[in-house]
């Protein structure tokens, strides 16, 4: 199966697409699926679905991303991006290789599985969060689906080994932006205005002594942090407007509450004491990932070296939306590159493709 995986993940690794835009990249998984005992589909116009009909009451499923990078690939192969400024910098062409053998086996096992069995091959994952189209559909409902199962490809674990957690395993991300409104004046005559860049100052500090108060209190694992900070127009002028953007993670919707209820007190108090105006924003975001302990537990059943991640993670992943749909669990199968994920160079040994369907296979409804 190993060269067939790899086939499957060059083929796709040279027609990287974008968001929900994927026509050639689901061509290509149809035309795999078209040859396998599957009902082949699109839920919401920008996903495939294989549904394997066992003819059972309840549905197991599995899903894959498919959307790549707006990333120039840097490492030059016989399989290199044909697309320039696009590349899958964060395996989901691996994702994709091993979705197709998945449904490779199903098709092999599909007289010995006890229930049926659905493979999404979802869109824009690294973008809208195409999952929650993919829920919005109501495919899960009408295919009766009872659990859901993904991977991501892992740089920081070793080759070949799978880990996750119990409950808490990804962040839930929101994008704060912080608007200040002052009034500039001379440094000179600095008693006539309003100073935005003070107020914004102010506003990074006590945010971080917020975030340990957040951390002691409620989340350990949450963070917030600012990376882009603008204000003012000369050195010798107050500031009259400045411009902060950072991010929010935590792990559940009381450490949210938390951290927004509490900026809004610091924004009111320095608006005060400053005579700045303060506006704080967000984006919606990706919900937290947090895995079904029932499937975990018997996913270490199934497969007895599942290992537990010292703690959750920061990242984000929109595999969340499927979880507040129907249980769900979460893995991550390690490639031992230590290339981060989202870099012009990523690439993996392809070995750990036919580890993913292994672990995969392990996790079937078999009688």
């Amino acid at each position: 199966m190993l060269e067939r995986l790899t086939r499957y993940r060059r083929d796709l690794h040279r027609i990287p697409e974008l968001d929900l835009d994927l026509p050639e990249t689901t061509a290509y998984i149809r035309s795999v699926l078209a040859n396998l005992p599957c009902e082949v589909f699109s839920p919401e116009g920008h996903a495939v679905c294989a549904y394997f009909d066992c003819g059972k009451p309840e549905t197991v499923a599995f899903r894959s991303d498919m959307d790549a990078l707006p990333i120039c690939e840097a490492v030059d192969s016989d399989f290199k991006s044909k697309h320039p400024g696009k590349m899958h910098a964060c395996g989901h062409d691996g994702h994709m290789a091993m979705a197709l053998g998945l449904a490779e086996v199903v098709a092999g096992l599909k007289s010995k599985l006890t229930k049926n069995v659905l493979i999404v091959f979802q869109p824009a994952e690294e973008t809208t969060g195409g999952a929650r189209l993919i829920c919005e559909s109501g495919v899960f409902k009408d295919k009766n689906a009872t659990a859901i199962y993904g991977f991501h490809l892992w740089p920081d674990l070793p080759m070949g080994v799978v880990a996750s957690l119990p409950g808490p395993l990804l962040a839930q991300s929101n994008e704060i932006t912080v608007d200040f409104t002052g009034k500039s004046t001379h440094i000179a005559k600095s008693e006539d205005g309003a100073d935005a860049l003070l107020a914004m100052a102010r506003f990074v500090v006590e945010a971080d002594q917020m975030l340990s108060h957040l951390k002691s209190e409620v989340d350990p694992a949450s963070t917030l942090k600012f990376g882009r900070v603008t204000a003012g127009t000369v050195r010798n002028a107050i500031a009259a407007a400045g411009h902060l953007e950072g991010s929010l993670r935590v792990f559940s919707s009381e450490a949210f509450n938390y951290a927004w209820d509490h900026l809004h007190e610091i924004a009111d108090r320095i608006s005060k004491d400053l005579s700045v105006g303060i506006r704080i924003t967000k984006s919606d975001g990706y919900p937290p990932v947090i895995n079904d302990r029932n499937l975990f537990e018997d996913a270490e059943k199934r497969i007895p070296e599942l290992q537990k991640l010292p703690k959750p993670l920061l990242i984000a992943e929109d595999f969340a939306f499927y979880q507040k749909t129907l249980p769900g669990l979460f893995m991550l199968l390690g490639t031992g590159t230590g290339i981060p994920l989202h870099s012009d160079r990523f690439n993996f040994d392809e070995r750990v493709l036919d580890r993913g369907v292994e672990i995969y296979t392990k996790l079937l409804p078999l009688e």
